[in-house]
């Protein structure tokens, strides 16, 4: 990993978010050493919504890292904008998946990460700590049943999910209610379509 680095760390503590993120997260970006939670119920868009948080700091130069995603989806993720050229891939880590993405955190400025099962306590807390210190910005992917266990910065929570069909396109509404610290705390609920019939995520 010696050849992969942050992008500048004391340039900015703020990674850049792209729309429709910017316009609902204060601030307008991703704190770094923060913890971004992404809670949806299975096929519901979370994968979408978490991959589409690192879009605009990829174009950026920003290195990413995605942890415990068996099939990425890699035509997807590109019609998202990101950059795969900015993107590492550890996709079956399976015990081992907070050792994987704590290897990582030495080399990227985002880390999505999706457990295989509910993380514990202290395996989140030594993550979430190296996260701080390293100055990442880490986008945990849980299931209601599942939740992540420790509190975090900021959270989207999908709470419905419906796709609309026209004869040859197709578009997901998704219900983001967005919370998390501080200014986070009063963000609210909002609509978003992820993927519109351009593969982009956009307000609704």
């Amino acid at each position: 990993m010696s050849s992969f680095r942050p992008v500048t760390l004391a340039k900015s503590r703020m990674l850049p978010l792209g729309e429709p993120w910017s316009a609902l997260v204060p601030g307008g970006g991703l704190r770094r050493g923060s913890t971004v939670l992404v809670q949806a119920p299975p096929g519901s868009g979370g994968l979408s919504l978490a991959l589409s948080l690192v879009t605009e700091s990829s174009a950026q130069g920003h290195w990413c890292a995605v942890v415990g995603v068996d099939d990425p989806g890699v035509v997807a993720i590109a019609d998202l904008g990101v950059d795969l050229r900015r993107v590492l891939f550890v996709p079956r880590p399976r015990g081992a998946w907070a050792e994987s993405a704590a290897d990582l955190l030495d080399g990227v400025d985002l880390l999505v990460v999706r457990a295989p099962s509910r993380a514990s306590h202290g395996v989140a807390r030594r993550l979430v700590d190296r996260v701080r210190e390293r100055g990442t910005v880490l986008i945990t992917l849980c299931e209601p049943s599942a939740p992540w266990p420790l509190p975090v910065d900021l959270s989207f929570d999908i709470t419905r999910s419906e796709w609309a069909t026209s004869a040859r396109l197709d578009a997901r509404y998704l219900t983001v209610r967005v919370g998390g610290r501080g200014e986070a705390q009063r963000s609210g609920e909002h609509i978003v379509v992820l993927p519109n019939r351009r593969g982009r995520a956009a307000a609704g």
